[in-house]
């Protein structure tokens, strides 16, 4: 495997996964950067195997750190069910979801999307004058550091840069992470930003949470019929909780840093690597 030389003899290769797993799948969630795209954009082959899924009647549904305005084209644009963005906290769906949290955000033609929040507006306008605070604080402190370039998207988060435009040496990162934990804020890493929020979602709880209000099923009760793919320390929490994960190959980089590690990996990295498990997928069904 190209550029595959760590500790992970716990890690399964792709080709591992049983059929009979893909076969009962009710549905993919995925991560977005490093995962479906390469890059920094979406590649053919990627688009192709989110359609292929599609057509085999499993739902998708990327999820992801990136801000909601970000992702408002690729919801409407890809074959997807919804995209859940800003670790769990928004989730952006084609003129379905319905909910007193819920407006009508933008258009494409005679598309229009829906915008769904965890967070009430009180909260989130409350919210959002802390978050500014703090990511003034984090510009002061760690000497190099910068908001991504996607910030003025963010509704419900903030995101420090350290691998899209800039890079940030590991050190400034854990300072960065440091400040925004004392702040009482959540903190994750992605393969490019460091991302904070107030509240008790993340992208296991905007999982359920979108299951829930989408398609009105427990999450928790069909933990296995689902398979999540990710690349990086920020998709954890989501290794732990499925029991058919898979790590495309790339996430090698963050091998070191993980306590639990997806079940299984792609040969192939990034948009790649999401191509080989929905084509393995694919096949069995």
């Amino acid at each position: 495997m190209p550029g595959w030389s760590c500790n992970a003899a716990e890690m399964l290769p792709l080709a591992d996964l049983p059929t009979e797993i893909c076969r009962n799948l009710i549905g993919v969630f995925t991560d977005i950067d490093d995962t479906l795209t390469t890059e920094g954009a979406i590649t053919d082959d990627a688009l192709e195997a989110l359609a292929q899924l599609k057509e085999k009647g499993l739902h998708v549904i990327p999820i992801t750190g990136r801000p909601v305005g970000w992702s408002e084209p690729f919801a409407l644009e890809w074959p997807v069910d919804a995209i859940v963005a800003e670790n769990g906290a928004v989730a952006l769906q084609k003129n379905k979801i319905s909910s007193k949290n819920t407006c009508i955000s933008a258009s494409a033609g005679h598309s229009s999307l829906s915008k769904l929040y965890q967070q009430d507006s009180t909260t989130r306008a409350s919210n959002f004058q802390k978050m500014q605070q703090v990511a003034q604080r984090v510009l002061r402190e760690v000497p190099g550091s910068m908001l991504a370039q996607d910030s003025p998207g963010r509704e419900t988060d903030i995101a420090i840069d350290h691998s899209e435009f800039t890079h940030l040496p590991p050190e400034k990162i854990a300072r960065t992470v440091q400040i925004m934990q004392a702040a009482g804020m959540n903190a994750t890493v992605s393969s490019i930003h460091i991302n904070a929020w107030f509240g008790s979602h993340n992208k296991l709880a905007g999982a359920r949470w979108i299951v829930r209000e989408l398609l009105q099923r427990n999450l928790d009760a069909e933990l296995g019929h689902w398979l999540y793919v990710g690349d990086s320390t920020n998709d954890q929490v989501m290794f732990e909780a499925f029991p058919h994960s898979v790590g495309v190959a790339n996430i090698a980089r963050f091998l070191p840093e993980l306590k639990t590690k997806p079940r299984y990996v792609t040969q192939g990295a990034r948009g790649a690597g999401f191509a080989q498990v929905a084509a393995m997928i694919c096949a069995a069904i």
